[in-house]
């Protein structure tokens, strides 16, 4: 069976789908929601729930990354952002909300450059990560692989638990003619701690990233509310379809391995629950949030929401985007809640649909039954 369509003479493709596509499908005994488990492992670290916060300065702070750990989930610090190159980012953040109220704007675009022009400041990882650390949560932080050779120690004396190298996509083996590049494979070897990196968008390369050894793999490319990956590079992989492959290679690789499990993270893309539900039914094992963790009063976007992408110095191929307030984060992740969009009350959604579909724990509920049923608005 091909899955193969012919786009013209010389070109075919294979056709994918986006989780607004598919739909879960209830075939079975349903169960009470709180009979339901949404508890989460990776390596050592146990969560109560199977969400990563993006590393994104619109949503995640020292602050609301303890807040976050404190209310079962993983917090993620973007180290070569806001907080790890000003002693007191507030202002900083404050003039980005401040900013005209424009979609593609230049003038947003350029002033957003310019903040983050400011060096990286290693001290300021050190104490950012002890500031998570005495709080006593699990610790985790992010790297892009352009800055991961220039900052990982300082990052590993800081009493790093989970390490997270992640970019628009990564791959086991970049080639470059000018520098010499990051052996993954090699790098997690010699590393103490679990890392997770991505993102991956395909089996192959998501393959070959769990070969290097990696405890967990970012699914996505493209897929986020900020991102404009598709206009400026033409570059998209939907999601349902990705997460699937990159759980056949997990699948595969398990068989390769003799037994060795690598988590898939989905990675972009989810703003809504209805999002996570599918994206878990696809076969993730948690999932990587941005926008939906950005809506939270305690997000230091103020309702706005942006990536690295978005302050890219030569390409920018990201937006300042408003996404809005909804309320505090426990409200957002645990209810009760008050809106009718998918946008609260996060994890109480997961549950109602596992239990719904008659599936007990997160593992079981990525054998749930699907179809595909683009999105019709209901």
């Amino acid at each position: 069976m091909t899955y193969e369509i012919e786009i013209g003479r010389g070109k075919r493709g294979r056709r994918a789908y986006s989780l607004d596509d598919i739909a879960i499908v209830p075939n079975r005994r349903t169960r009470d929601p709180k009979d339901v488990s949404v508890s989460w492992q990776i390596d050592a670290y146990q969560f109560d729930m199977p969400v990563i916060a993006a590393p994104m300065d619109s949503a995640m702070s020292p602050q609301t990354a303890i807040a976050l750990g404190k209310l079962g989930g993983l917090g993620v610090l973007d180290l070569e952002g806001l907080w790890t190159r000003y002693e007191d980012p507030q202002s900083v953040l404050d003039e980005i909300a401040a900013l005209e109220d424009e979609t593609n704007s230049p003038a947003v675009t350029g002033r957003m450059q310019e903040l983050y022009q400011a060096p990286i400041q290693p001290e300021l990882i050190t104490s950012r990560l002890a500031e998570i650390r005495e709080a006593g949560v699990t610790v985790a932080g992010s790297l892009t692989p352009q800055r991961t050779q220039e900052h990982y120690k300082t990052v590993l004396a800081a009493g790093v638990d989970i390490f997270v190298i992640r970019g628009t996509t990564v791959s086991a083996e970049h080639v470059s003619k000018d520098h010499e590049p990051l052996n993954l494979k090699q790098f997690i070897y010699e590393l103490d701690v679990p890392v997770i990196v991505g993102g991956a968008a395909g089996y192959t390369p998501a393959l070959h990233l769990m070969r290097t050894g990696a405890a967990g793999v970012l699914v996505g490319f493209g897929g986020g509310a900020t991102t404009t990956t598709r206009r400026a590079l033409g570059i998209h992989s939907p999601m349902a379809s990705a997460i699937s492959d990159v759980a056949a290679a997990r699948r595969d690789y398990m068989d390769e391995s003799g037994g060795r499990y690598v988590h898939v993270i989905a990675d972009g893309g989810m703003g809504t629950s209805g999002d996570i539900v599918k994206a878990i039914a696809m076969g993730a094992d948690a999932v990587m949030l941005g926008s939906a963790l950005a809506r939270a009063e305690e997000a230091p976007g103020k309702g706005w929401h942006w990536g690295q992408e978005a302050h890219h110095t030569e390409l920018p191929r990201g937006d300042r985007a408003n996404v809005g307030t909804v309320g505090p984060l426990e409200e957002v992740l645990f209810g009760p809640g008050h809106h009718t969009n998918g946008t609260s009350n996060l994890i109480g959604a997961l549950r109602r649909s596992m239990a719904t579909t008659g599936y007990s724990d997160l593992k079981e509920f990525q054998r749930v039954d699907v179809v595909v049923s683009p999105y019709e608005g209901n």
